[in-house]
């Protein structure tokens, strides 16, 4: 069977958790099966939305559990175990209220969840935190009390602007971790993006 990488989008399913800032996972695997013009099919055997696609001649599964966030792990898990992916060709995608939006952050494996369920629930199945995993800032209230309808809410007007910049300069750090190696994705693109100045 030939070695595929494997890249999970994170967030919950259904109509009413669309393009929320949970679903910032979500949105960013969309944006690679959009890149890569590969296309989603439901896997029930899997609990999750499959897409297959290609960079530089890597074959790539991208994958959206619908299991909801806290039990992501049940997915991930059955793919991994299925498609015999190593953890080094494993990169999970979450949003990460502790970084400001328009800040982006791949990290190698070994580090905690930062309290993400669904982090935790992917460490469970898979019997290890040696995985990467890409962080999508969407900050958070001052109040504490409010975390939860914040992460839950939808990006605002004036933040899509910021967002779509996010997802593209997101996407750019996936294709170099495939090719390049997770170094020289971490030092070429983590890091926060001007909301005004364009990209170079």
């Amino acid at each position: 069977m030939e070695t595929l990488h494997l890249i999970v989008g994170l967030g919950n399913p259904g109509a009413e958790y669309a393009k929320t800032r949970h679903n910032a996972g979500f949105l960013l695997v969309e944006k690679l099966a959009g890149q890569w013009k590969a296309n989603w099919s439901s896997e029930r055997k899997f609990n999750a939305r499959i897409a297959r696609g290609e960079s530089g001649g890597k074959k790539v599964l991208l994958c959206e559990p619908q299991t909801f966030m806290n039990l992501s792990g049940e997915a991930v898990g059955s793919l991994m175990k299925f498609y015999q992916v190593p953890l080094p060709n494993f990169l999970v995608m979450v949003d990460d209220a502790d970084l400001p939006l328009g800040e982006i952050r791949l990290r190698p494996g070994g580090g905690g969840s930062g309290g993400h369920h669904g982090l935790d629930s992917v460490a469970q199945h898979l019997g290890s935190r040696g995985f990467a995993r890409l962080r999508i800032g969407i900050g958070r209230k001052d109040s504490a009390r409010e975390i939860v309808n914040h992460v839950l809410g939808k990006f605002d007007a004036d933040e899509n602007g910021l967002l779509e910049k996010v997802l593209a300069r997101a996407v750019g750090q996936v294709d170099c971790w495939l090719n390049a190696g997770l170094q020289k994705a971490m030092s070429q693109f983590n890091g926060a993006i001007s909301p005004t100045n364009e990209e170079k």
